[in-house]
């Protein structure tokens, strides 16, 4: 095609350049496009984001890449959800998983079903808990695992899962991927950026010794840096701190002390909350907290005096603002990663922006004539996409019954979004979800942490009392059964987790 893109570069390697250079390079074999990535090894990158979810499987399918392989290049292991620890109050506990609850039954949903359930049961003196019903809620605290197996529809959701992973390993994975599939990486510090006089297009990145790297289109995966889009073409930054007020995160690996669980731990802290991600040869660990409620040194304590293990590495304090950009492609630049915006790791959405922007990238994948429509539509999405997630994260810190901390009692009476709003007060008055279908987390997803955090409906659907009680009843105990004889009969995690890798290196 003649007016083609012949020559890509992207700013800046990590996990969102190299993610971005295979993929384009799986979508373009054959053609004659250059790709550039450039990076220096002076510059370091964030690299906390050592949790996802399970879209991740659609991106690494798509470029063909096998599972086992991958686990073991990346010290990977299984994730069944988020155990979220003290977010609804000290003492308090709750799973978001990655499966659905229970079944519906009648086109009634099931935590219709249970609303009604627990309440009568909670009348006579026991707690039924919604975690019960859910497969992978069950699976994750007896810490147990195993890959899904076709055949007849089982009585639930099937067992999604994600991974744990360490993200510099997952780039120089892709960077592999990548240069076999002919893609240049040019190692150096980009000096300044260069224009084209009348289009203000990019048209070179101009290195330190003097280098010009030219092309057609750029990406920008420079990270919070954002030199490209922020800096050079001037993408005003919306920030969020208003309602989610953690602006700053200390990070640091320890020694596992035990083996590795099949979830990630989120524990509420005094002024923000700590994670706790489990890989096969360390722990990942860090604190996310706002500087307005506590200072670097105090946030560096905390998390050091909550680590199983030795620790492994210097503490790294990494600032940050939430927020995303008013533009996230403008003329021949497009922005994936941390320069497009930053959405704290509550949820393990990093990768998952990165993965999205990319597919978007590739759907809306222009010419030289770089079509206005185009770039409108893909930031179109990108901001619907922001804000969708921006106020998924805001429920976790307002929905909550802690008041033991300023920084708590902040978030219990911010004023939040009229989007949010609206959702939470219409789950309040008889448990229904209604969120746009193409949401990235699920009705059950809100359910989890709706349901999790104390959000308790006044009421429920009146469908339900169509049901007779023994119906119900019996509805419910085939429905926990069938968990607990599901989740007995796996393998535990660490052990399946052997006996895959065993396969895979066996394989290399």
């Amino acid at each position: 095609m003649q007016n083609a893109i012949e020559h890509l570069v992207i700013a800046g390697g990590g996990t969102a350049g190299w993610m971005t250079a295979a993929a384009v390079s799986r979508a373009f074999a054959g053609s004659n496009m250059k790709i550039t990535l450039v990076e220096s090894e002076e510059i370091g990158t964030i690299g906390v984001g050592e949790a996802t979810i399970p879209t991740i499987h659609g991106f690494n399918q798509t470029l063909g890449i096998d599972q086992a392989q991958f686990m073991a290049a990346c010290q990977a292991t299984f994730k069944l959800g988020i155990e979220f620890v003290d977010w609804k109050d000290v003492g308090q506990r709750y799973i978001h998983p990655f499966t659905a609850y229970g079944r519906h039954h009648k086109n009634i949903f099931f935590h219709q079903l249970w609303l009604k359930y627990s309440q009568r049961m909670k009348e006579r003196g026991e707690d039924i808990r919604i975690d019960d019903y859910n497969l992978c809620c069950v699976a994750a605290q007896r810490g147990r695992f195993e890959h899904p197996v076709g055949g007849e529809p089982i009585p639930v959701g099937p067992l999604y899962y994600a991974f744990h992973f360490d993200a510099g390993l997952y780039a120089r994975f892709l960077r592999r991927y990548s240069e076999s599939r002919g893609v240049t990486r040019v190692e150096g510090k980009i000096a300044h950026v260069q224009q084209h006089s009348e289009s203000g297009n990019i048209q070179a990145l101009v290195m330190e010794d003097g280098r010009r790297i030219e092309g057609d289109m750029f990406v920008d995966c420079t990270g919070q840096r954002a030199l490209l889009i922020g800096q050079t073409l001037q993408s005003p930054y919306e920030d969020w701190r208003q309602w989610l007020p953690c602006d700053r995160a200390v990070a640091v690996p320890c020694a596992n002390v035990e083996p590795p669980i099949p979830y990630t731990r989120s524990t509420a802290d005094a002024a923000g909350w700590r994670w706790r991600i489990p890989l096969q040869h360390r722990v990942g660990n860090g604190y996310v907290y706002s500087s307005r409620f506590l200072d670097e040194a105090a946030a560096e304590r905390q998390l050091l005096d909550n680590l199983d293990g030795a620790v492994l590495d210097t503490p790294r304090h990494i600032p940050f603002v939430p927020g995303r950009r008013k533009a996230f492609w403008i003329k021949n630049c497009v922005a994936i990663g941390l320069s497009s915006g930053f959405m704290e790791p509550l949820e393990s959405t990093s990768i998952h922006l990165i993965q999205t922007a990319i597919m978007k990238f590739l759907a809306y994948f222009p010419d030289k004539g770089f079509e206005p429509a185009d770039i409108k539509t893909f930031n179109r999405l990108t901001l619907d996409e922001y804000e969708r997630l921006r106020d998924f994260l805001i429920l976790h810190y307002k929905v909550t019954q802690r008041a033991d901390t300023p920084f708590w009692r902040y978030c219990r009476d911010m004023g939040i979004p009229d989007s949010l709003r609206d959702i939470i007060e219409l789950f309040e008055a008889r448990g229904r979800i209604q969120i746009p279908s193409d949401n990235l987390f699920t009705a059950q997803s809100w359910l989890a942490v709706m349901v999790g955090q104390g959000l308790r409906p006044r009421g429920y659907d009146p469908l339900v009392d169509t049901l007779p009680e023994a119906e119900l009843n019996a509805h419910m105990k085939s429905i926990r059964d069938y968990i607990d004889q599901a989740t007995t009969a796996m393998p535990r995690h660490h052990d399946y987790l052997a006996r895959f890798m065993g396969g895979a290196n066996h394989a290399r």
